[in-house]
């Protein structure tokens, strides 16, 4: 059933990229907080050599990942095969969050070009640790429909100043209290 991998390969890096939606889960350190999962999507993943992904953050209502991991580094990306042959796949590792203005950023924001329009608040890159797959069996199937269109239309209509004031009300904490957003707890 499930296995093990050295490094991300042709074969995994074509199924994690073919894939419309995949989640990302990271928690603080300790006993305490709040696990966070989040799904991602809107073409926002890139697969950058065997051991490397990277993918952008937009402006969303919290900023927990970005808390995460920038307290303790530890993420897993999840991607679940809704259509076709059933198969999951996780990539443990530690990530490092790139903000606008910071190193990195540009060069990882570049494989993006398309979403520089939408309100990209990070880049989360990961350095993979463990590479596994499973069944994915009990994943049910599901037609892919076509990408949702709100939050291009949403940061259009707030502009660049409302998204500014929104990251600074909404993503300089966690819901834990946690640093966020760098730029956003700056400004407040």
């Amino acid at each position: 059933m499930g296995k093990q991998f050295s490094s991300i390969d042709e074969q995994l890096s074509a199924f994690i990229e073919a894939q419309h939606v995949f989640f990302v889960a990271t928690a603080p350190s300790g006993s305490s907080g709040h696990v966070n999962c989040s799904p991602k999507g809107l073409d926002s993943l890139r697969v950058l050599d065997e051991r490397r992904v990277a993918y952008v953050d937009f402006v969303g209502s919290g900023v927990e990942t970005i808390a995460h991991v920038r307290e303790n580094g530890r993420i897993v990306l999840m991607f679940c095969a809704f259509e076709g042959p059933p198969k999951i796949v996780r990539l443990h590792g530690r990530g490092t969050v790139h903000e606008p203005g910071h190193d990195g950023f540009s060069s990882l924001v570049a494989r993006f070009e398309h979403h520089l329009d939408l309100a990209v608040r990070a880049v989360v890159e990961v350095e993979v640790t463990r590479i596994a797959d499973s069944c994915g069996y009990a994943v049910p199937l599901y037609d892919y429909q076509g990408p949702r269109h709100q939050l291009p239309k949403w940061t259009r209509k707030k502009g660049a100043e409302g998204i500014e004031d929104y990251k600074r009300n909404k993503n300089s904490v966690s819901i834990d209290g946690l640093p966020g957003l760098a730029r956003a707890r700056a400004s407040s």
